[in-house]
């Protein structure tokens, strides 16, 4: 059970009685220790998934910080790669996530067969092309290789910046290696995991890094030979399930992702490479 609702005193047989006594004395001690708000009220836990950079960083930040006088408690639940957190979403594993844009959520739906909502865009969190061969994507020799993400949203998230700067062309909304249209400088184009994309930078001219896995492999924004603008869509958004959309813990959680205490601690923390949404 994820949080233990009101229970009402009913009158009947003496075996139900009990049994609804036993169960209010579970309910009580787990009250005894659940974050409660000024008004005394305890919203209960949540439990949420995220990668643990940027996404687990900031809800840490709101847990230890914001998240008691709220009257919520959150529990992270870490992962890894980009490929299981909506699953577990969907099973019921967790109550939200927060690691994804709309697109990728978009894409997941469509294929899985999925449902889940967006409740709004939290932050954005810049990726960018790290080269150590080359200081610009002009200085990029015909035939030059350039490792980009396997999946559907951030494959056509580099390919768009590619084709905005003039390197290749791509139909308007690619996804894929056929949506490239126009390659006149014959780049060689590898789709990698996004996990291990900042491993590949010392096999490549050029690869694209989002930030979930650039920070914790030392990849700075400094070292970028191109960073993603803050006019980017791909905002990372807080995700649940239709049943949970209007849950007071999801709507609390979302104000307090929101606040101004996350979003200095977000710009506090990474400089700009992690963009608040408001």
């Amino acid at each position: 059970m994820r949080f233990t609702s009101r229970r009402t005193h009913l009158a009947g047989a003496a075996v139900a009685i009990s049994a609804l006594f036993a169960l209010t004395a579970c309910a009580g001690s787990s009250d005894d220790s659940a974050a409660t708000n000024a008004d005394g009220d305890s919203l209960g836990t949540l439990t949420v998934g995220a990668l643990a950079t940027p996404a687990g960083d900031v809800l840490k930040f709101v847990e230890e910080n914001l998240a008691a006088d709220a009257g919520l408690d959150i529990t992270f639940q870490e992962f890894t790669d980009y490929n299981t957190p909506n699953v577990a979403l969907s099973d019921g594993s967790i109550d939200a996530n927060l690691f994804q844009n709309a697109t990728f959520l978009d894409t997941y739906n469509e294929q899985a067969g999925g449902s889940l909502v967006s409740v709004g865009e939290i932050y954005l969190p810049s990726a960018a092309f790290y080269s150590n061969t080359v200081t610009s994507l002009d200085d990029l020799e015909d035939g030059a290789s350039i490792a980009i993400p396997n999946d559907p949203t951030n494959e056509g998230r580099a390919l768009k910046i590619l084709a905005d700067e003039g390197l290749i062309e791509t139909t308007d909304e690619p996804t894929a290696l056929a949506d490239i249209t126009e390659n006149p400088h014959k780049y060689e184009f590898l789709e990698i995991e996004n996990a291990t994309l900042p491993q590949a930078v010392q096999d490549v001219d050029v690869a694209f890094v989002t930030i979930s896995f650039a920070l914790p492999a030392g990849l700075t924004g400094d070292q970028a030979i191109l960073l993603e603008g803050s006019d980017s869509p791909y905002f990372n958004v807080l995700a649940t399930t239709p049943e949970l959309e209007d849950d007071p813990r999801i709507v609390k959680l979302k104000e307090l992702l929101l606040s101004d205490e996350t979003q200095q601690f977000m710009i506090d923390t990474w400089g700009g490479l992690v963009i608040p949404a408001v």
